[in-house]
């Protein structure tokens, strides 16, 4: 079912008049987490309560999941909610946005750029722009495509909607402000679990469809300087592949980071045209990932037919 849900993610995507007429499911995961951070996150004992609130998100999102995923409905339910929680064909079409954008103005390409990565980009020249959509493509090819992919494979449909329902509170609560250091710890903490395999994986697929052995040999040298204990694998990968020097210093809440930069000897002044090739390589390494799939689902049907 994985490759047909790849397929159909990458051919169809996020058709923009069905999600207006009813929400997506990753925005009704959203709603519910506002509600419990509204609910709960107050008083006393915030990262127990927070604790709470992330198991009452991921029962809310599991029971209808373990119901669809029965045998009663034949497997179209994974598919297409599998499709859905798939972002490769959203992911792309985001991030040349952002290209097309700042090909115009640098004022563009700065509002497309606000829609995918967290920080105010309103200070940032052409080049900072190009290397935050950048940077943006190869996190969110992790996020958003190898690791829910990953979780379909590992458990099905629970196990795809378990790891956006928790991506998704560590997208809103996640973060070390004073409201959300407490409550949002344990959505953090799960969110880095469940990613990091996810995260180096797609840092193979990566480097292994844009530099080769080089750009492997960058990633395990550099992944680590990034804040993010899974981030920097993809971003690094994507930085060697590149030649350009990603992440490094960066204003967050109006205060200058000093963040270290990955691939630190590559180019600082990133383009249009390195967001177009950051795009051509996320589409060589979803090619690979679903080739992979479909071996595996290729393997399965062998064995079942013969020892089934």
């Amino acid at each position: 079912m994985l490759p047909l849900a790849l397929v159909l993610d990458a051919v169809i995507g996020e058709p923009e008049p069905l999600w207006k007429r009813v929400p997506h499911p990753v925005v009704l995961m959203g709603r519910l987490v506002t509600m419990l951070d509204e609910g709960l996150n107050d008083g006393s004992y915030r990262r127990l309560r927070g604790v709470a609130a992330l198991l009452i998100l991921i029962g809310v999102c599991i029971a209808p999941a373990l119901l669809l995923s029965t045998s009663l409905f034949g497997g179209v339910p994974d598919v297409i909610i599998a499709a859905i929680l798939l972002a490769q064909r959203s992911l792309v079409d985001h991030v040349l946005a952002v290209a097309s954008a700042l090909s115009r103005s640098v004022e563009e390409g700065r509002v497309a750029v606000a829609h995918i990565v967290g920080r105010d980009p309103g200070g940032l020249d052409e080049p900072a722009v190009a290397r935050a959509a950048v940077e943006s493509a190869a996190e969110n090819f992790s996020d958003g495509v190898v690791a829910p992919a990953f979780w379909f494979l590992v458990a099905g449909l629970p196990g795809i909607v378990l790891y956006k329902a928790v991506n998704t509170a560590d997208s809103m609560i996640g973060h070390r402000t004073p409201r959300h250091e407490q409550f949002g710890w344990a959505a953090a903490r799960l969110d880095d679990l469940l990613n990091l395999v996810p995260a180096r994986l797609a840092g193979l697929l990566i480097a292994g469809v844009g530099g080769g052995r080089a750009a492997i040999d960058v990633m395990v040298r550099d992944a680590w300087l990034h804040r993010s204990p899974n981030a920097g694998w993809p971003e690094a990968a994507m930085a060697a592949s590149l030649g350009l020097a990603l992440a490094g210093p960066r204003y967050y809440a109006g205060a200058l980071t000093d963040d270290p930069y990955l691939n630190p000897q590559g180019r600082s002044e990133a383009t249009p045209a390195d967001i177009r090739s950051a795009v051509e390589i996320l589409w060589r390494a979803w090619a690979v990932l679903l080739g992979i799939t479909a071996a595996l689902w290729a393997l399965g049907w062998i064995w079942g037919a013969v020892f089934g």
